[in-house]
C-alpha cells in the first residue's frame, strides 16, 4: 500500500509538472506566433493568438493545431489608391499546418468578423467626406458641394445604404438626395456621398461573405479554405 500510495503521488506531481511545462510552452508559442503572423500583400497593427486544445506539446509535436483564434488589427493594402482599411480581423481557424521550421502557417478552414470602423469608411471616402452610423442600418454621409449657378457651397447629408459587391467592394449609396428645386443638385451631392471602395489586405483563401452596419462600424463575415496566414 505505502508503494502504491508513493506512485500515485509520484503520478500526480509528474502530471502537474507535465501540465505546468504543457502551459509555459503554450504561452511562449502564442508570443512567438503573435509576431509572425502575417498578410502576403497587407501591413498589419498588433497580433493576438489563442491555440485551443490540449496538450499543446503534443500538436506542436505533430506541427498541427485542432483550432487557433485570431485576431488582427488595422489591416492596411500595401498597394496605393483609396482601398478601405480594415480596422479589425477576429478569426476562428481550423486545422493550422505549420510549414517547415515554423515559418508558415496555413489554415484549412476560416471563420469570422472583419470590421471597418467609421473612420476608416471616412479614410476612404472622397476628401471633405464624413461617415457615421445612421441607424436602423444605415450610415450617414455628410459632404460638401459647390453650387456654380448659386456661387455657394452646400453641406448635406444623407442616410445611405452599404451593400457588398463583386466579394470584395462596399458600395455606399444614399437611399434619397432631397433636390430642393435646384437643378442638378441631387448628381452632385451623388458624387460626393455615393462611392464604391475595395476591401484591401484580406490573406489569400479568405473571402467576404455578409456585411452588416452595426453601432461599432461594418461587420463583415469572412470564411475560407486553405488560408495562408504567414510565409
Amino acid at each position: 500500500m505505502r508503494a502504491l500510495r508513493i506512485l500515485l503521488i509520484m503520478a500526480v506531481v509528474l502530471g502537474g509538472v507535465f501540465v505546468a511545462v504543457d502551459r509555459v510552452a503554450l504561452y511562449f508559442a502564442e508570443s512567438e506566433a503573435e509576431g509572425r503572423i502575417s498578410f502576403a500583400d497587407a501591413e498589419t497593427g498588433s497580433t493576438e493568438v489563442s491555440i485551443k486544445g490540449f496538450p499543446f506539446l503534443t500538436q506542436a509535436a505533430a506541427s498541427e493545431f485542432d483550432r487557433v483564434d485570431v485576431t488582427v488589427k488595422d489591416i492596411r493594402a500595401s498597394a496605393a489608391g483609396r482601398e478601405i482599411r480594415i480596422s479589425e480581423i477576429r478569426a476562428e481557424l481550423s486545422q493550422v499546418t505549420l510549414g517547415a521550421g515554423y515559418t508558415s502557417a496555413t489554415a484549412s478552414r476560416a471563420s469570422g468578423t472583419a470590421v471597418v470602423s467609421y473612420a476608416a469608411l471616412t479614410e476612404a471616402a472622397d476628401d471633405g467626406v464624413t461617415v457615421a452610423y445612421g441607424g436602423d442600418g444605415k450610415v450617414k454621409v455628410t459632404g460638401s458641394v459647390e453650387i456654380p449657378l448659386l456661387g455657394r457651397t452646400l453641406t448635406r447629408s444623407v442616410l445611405s445604404t452599404v451593400t457588398l459587391v463583386d466579394g470584395d467592394t462596399v458600395r455606399v449609396r444614399a437611399d434619397e438626395v432631397p433636390g430642393e428645386g435646384i437643378p442638378g443638385l441631387e448628381d452632385l451631392v451623388r458624387t460626393k456621398t455615393d462611392f464604391e471602395r475595395a476591401i484591401g489586405g484580406l490573406p489569400d483563401g479568405l473571402e467576404l461573405q455578409k456585411i452588416e452596419v452595426a453601432p461599432g462600424g461594418l461587420e463583415i463575415s469572412v470564411t475560407g479554405s486553405d488560408v495562408r496566414l504567414a510565409g
